[in-house]
């Protein structure tokens, strides 16, 4: 893609996720608002509010391509097999644009393709406002149910100060240090039980508009970030944002990384690819492969590959806002089979505009229904 982003938040949500906005309800409300997923832009606009039922916020959209996809890498394995999670299914939250959609129109043909080949299947719940006041609660309240039922939730928070470098999904804390207290904050509401944090779609790939001391401030949060999330809860799987196999070469997104924490064990899992984006997963599987033996450290680093619209690939032409032909990829799951990827997630919510079908990051059953069927 040719975005400059991911993920373009909009007042809503992103992505099939569901994101904790705080509406007024109080800090004592432990139910996060449904989100919507991030836009697929080059150039990012100002965010638009969801008219979801529930408040949504903003979420990434597609990100740009900075560079011509690099060569396949050859497949590369690790020299120690990763240790396998207790649970392998994937959380579904209870919340989402999709499942308000399929409640309210049990009647409409599309229903049932849209149930069960969107709606019944796992996704992320972006936490995409800066609250600092109520955010534990809302984190909590999707690990506990998650933990509840005995599966894996995966959680996004996107709130890292200059989000979005000033594009569609901009917004966040209002400086570094505020980011380092709310990221206290959310890793208090991890549990102590299996989960998935994508930590901060592009910010370590859409980093250049940034001063290199502002880069490297920002860097050390984010680093910091990982090591307080995986302190919380040292069942926690930390991923580091590693753009997409149409953005920087592997090496140049490896060296990034590393400056971010993304080598070291207390703070990081490995990486994740193509949020919000369209890229094959075979392409992405060799790009995040070769970046992981670029990055270096602990051998037991994966990633995981967002595939919520990947089905298809990448349109021809490079459009990036919900283009047409493109179809749901692989479904969600942390047995992947392949060495070193750790799990296929839908980190953006399929169905949910970038702003071309529908509003921005609203649910638009049309665009849901050419991706399902």
């Amino acid at each position: 893609m040719v975005a400059v982003a991911s993920a373009v938040v909009v007042v809503g949500t992103v992505t099939g996720m569901m994101s904790a906005l705080d509406d007024s309800r109080g800090s004592d409300e432990a139910r996060p608002d449904v989100t919507s997923s991030p836009l697929l832009q080059p150039l990012p606009g100002v965010p638009t509010p969801s008219p979801s039922k529930t408040s949504a916020s903003p979420t990434p959209s597609p990100s740009p391509s900075k560079a011509k996809p690099s060569p396949k890498p050859s497949k590369s394995a690790s020299t120690k097999p990763r240790t396998e999670p207790v649970s392998v299914q994937l959380y579904r939250y209870s919340e989402s644009q999709v499942l308000d959609w399929v409640r309210d129109h049990r009647d409409d043909p599309r229903r049932p393709l849209i149930e069960s080949r969107i709606a019944d299947r796992p996704a992320a719940v972006w936490f995409a406002d800066y609250t600092p006041s109520n955010i534990t609660a809302r984190v909590r309240a999707v690990t506990s149910a998650g933990s509840a039922k005995d599966s894996v939730p995966v959680v996004v928070p996107y709130a890292i100060s200059n989000r979005d470098c000033g594009g569609a999904s901009q917004g966040g804390a209002p400086d570094l240090g505020a980011y380092d207290g709310w990221i206290d904050k959310f890793a208090a509401g991890l549990g102590s039980q299996e989960v998935i944090v994508v930590l901060e779609p592009d910010a370590i790939a859409q980093s250049d508009c940034l001063s290199e001391g502002d880069r490297n401030a920002r860097f050390a949060s984010l680093a910091r970030a990982g090591r307080v999330l995986k302190a919380a809860n040292p069942k926690a799987r930390v991923y580091f944002d590693a753009g997409h196999s149409d953005w920087n070469t592997p090496e140049k997104q490896a060296g990034l990384l590393r400056r971010a924490g993304a080598a070291a064990a207390a703070s990081s899992d490995g990486i994740f690819s193509n949020v919000s984006n369209f890229n094959r997963t075979g392409d992405e599987i060799s790009y995040v492969r070769r970046t992981l033996d670029a990055l270096g450290g602990p051998a037991s680093l994966g990633a995981v590959i967002d595939t919520s619209r990947n089905g298809n690939g990448a349109p021809a032409d490079g459009e990036w806002c919900d283009p047409a032909g493109r179809k749901l990829g692989q479904a969600p799951t942390m047995s992947t089979g392949e060495t070193r990827i750790d799990a296929y997630l839908w980190v953006k919510l399929p169905g949910e505009s970038d702003g071309c079908k529908g509003a921005p990051g609203t649910f638009t059953p049309d665009y849901a229904y050419d991706l399902a069927r």
